[in-house]
């Protein structure tokens, strides 16, 4: 054989071998071992305590000034552009999250948080974070807790996501180019330390409470439209508000809605948590006009949960807003809007609360969290991984780790999944359209929620991991025909881990659901 031959087949080879050893690097399991599979059960009620905190996991670099809400915004007037330059000389910029790549965020419109609530019920510690972000993923969520139930009695933590898509990259996908990694390593640290400090805070903070629930069916459903056929909404507004026993001083709330924050849309370069923040900025502080009070705030430290809004439930531009005080209509995607849509989210609370709660003052807290093996079929998704987009590993070849949780208290059930679920998924509806590429009949049912226990069923997506869009099988349609007479395939699959994520999360949610048990105390 030719000695050149011999040379290029020995460089071939070598050049296999490092490939093979950078991808076995890249696709390692960050949490080896890792296995969750927890189930409490406490039989006896007794009296509860709640805690809560926020702490701004804003970037700081950036030059500001403060409105009359003391929210930090951007100093337009000076004309600087935002411009973070690292020890290096070298532009470091907070590159935003959602819609597409190379956006390197000019300012702030107002702050975004780490928000936590720790329940007791005597014999069991629930903690919960919810953070201003597009996404969080597994492995991350591992790591802080881990350390933070190390530090604390806490029996089990769920980090959850709003999914504002005009926060920082914290998946890593929306870099400068599509081969470039997004994510700002000493904003995620600041971000790491926020919910740290804001779990800490809630869990130092607990005091005897009364749970107060509420529940608005379709009130908010103007205010979100569905972009992909069937027309199926998670469009109920979900209350818990946490009252202190002895004062009843509201300690905090919960605030469940199905809806992504990106009213400001695509255009939008200030750091923003969308409408959540004017929603949770009106129920503690109060609505007001001018001078006179409209409806008085409830105080406290409200955190949102984002519900089902895979089908690209959103508020488009062109979907008006009507501020409900000013009576000022607004189409634009504009801070405007998405003042005028928290607005209306509060004044819709609001005025469902007065009508009357279900309240409890003891109650115990049952709960399943369980690990589950997701195939990452996305090509696309392995590519991403593989060049060091995506900062994630396998637990086993082509699978990543992530988990579905539930718990109950009282008169209410919560469940959490990993990503942004269709809501027929959720509250029925999935249908087998012609044109789907699996031809097959649904496979999500019967729905989520009709198997949750309560008369209050909260649902929490981006929990404790950020997959993408959640699809119901017989509704994955990446090749033609296409259905429901499209001429292009829609939206959602590519964005999706793979066709088999729905079936796997939806069975192994009702599993947990049926472990849970169906009788509340």
């Amino acid at each position: 054989m030719k000695t050149w031959i011999k040379y290029t087949l020995f460089f071939l080879a070598f050049g296999l071998l490092l490939i093979f050893i950078y991808g076995s690097y890249q696709f390692r399991d960050r949490h080896k071992g890792y296995w969750l599979d927890l189930s409490i059960k406490n039989e006896q009620a007794s009296g509860l305590q709640a805690g809560f905190a926020k702490i701004d996991i804003s970037p700081v670099d950036f030059d500001t000034w403060t409105d009359a809400n003391g929210d930090a915004r951007f100093n337009e007037a000076d004309g600087d552009q935002y411009q973070d330059l690292n020890a290096n000389g070298k532009f470091d910029p907070i590159w935003m999250a959602g819609f597409h790549q190379n956006k390197p965020a000019s300012g702030i419109n107002d702050p975004l948080w780490a928000r936590s609530m720790v329940l007791d019920d005597g014999k069991t510690k629930l903690g919960l974070c919810v953070i201003d972000m597009i996404g969080f993923g597994n492995d991350e969520v591992i790591s802080l807790r881990k350390k933070l139930l190390e530090m604390t009695d806490l029996d089990h933590l769920i980090i959850s996501s709003t999914h504002v898509h005009s926060s920082p990259d914290m998946m890593g996908m929306w870099g400068p180019g599509p081969f470039t990694r997004g994510v700002n390593k000493s904003y995620q640290q600041l971000v790491f330390d926020g919910i740290e400090k804001s779990v800490l805070a809630a869990y130092k903070s607990l005091k005897p409470a009364i749970l107060k629930f509420a529940v608005i069916e379709r009130d908010a459903a103007h205010l979100v439209g569905d972009s992909r056929e069937p027309m199926i909404y998670d469009a109920a507004i979900r209350i818990m508000q946490v009252q202190e026993l002895e004062t009843g001083k509201t300690l905090g709330m919960l605030l469940n809605w199905g809806n992504h924050p990106e009213t400001l849309w695509a255009g939008n370069t200030l750091i923003s948590a969308d409408f959540p923040h004017y929603w949770r900025h009106y129920m503690e502080e109060g609505i007001h006009l001018k001078d006179s009070l409209v409806h008085q705030g409830l105080g406290g430290i409200a955190i949102f949960l984002n519900g089902a809004l895979g089908g690209l439930m959103t508020t488009r531009p062109n979907d008006p807003v009507t501020d409900p005080i000013t009576g000022e209509q607004i189409s634009e995607a504009s801070i405007q809007k998405i003042d005028a849509q928290g607005k209306s989210l509060a004044k819709i609370s609001f005025e469902t609360m007065k009508l009357g709660m279900d309240s409890i003052s003891e109650g115990s807290i049952d709960l399943r969290a369980k690990t589950v093996k997701l195939p990452m079929a996305n090509k696309l998704f392995r590519l991403a991984a593989f060049v060091g987009v995506f900062d994630r590993g396998f637990v086993e070849w082509g699978k990543v780790r992530s988990e579905v949780n539930a718990w109950t208290i009282g008169p209410a059930s919560f469940v959490h999944v990993p990503g942004e679920l269709y809501p027929e998924i959720l509250n029925g509806g999935v249908e087998s359209p012609d044109g789907g590429d699996f031809g097959i009949d649904p496979v999500e049912v019967p729905a989520i929620r009709s198997q949750m226990p309560g008369k209050y069923r909260f649902f929490s997506g981006m929990s404790n991991d950020m997959i993408g869009y959640i699809v119901p099988k017989s509704q994955w349609d990446e090749n033609p025909p296409f259905t429901y007479g499209r001429e292009k395939a829609p939206y959602g699959e590519i964005n999706s881990l793979g066709p088999e994520t729905a079936p796997i999360l939806h069975r192994e949610t009702l599993n947990i659901l049926k472990e849970l048990g169906t009788s509340l105390k």
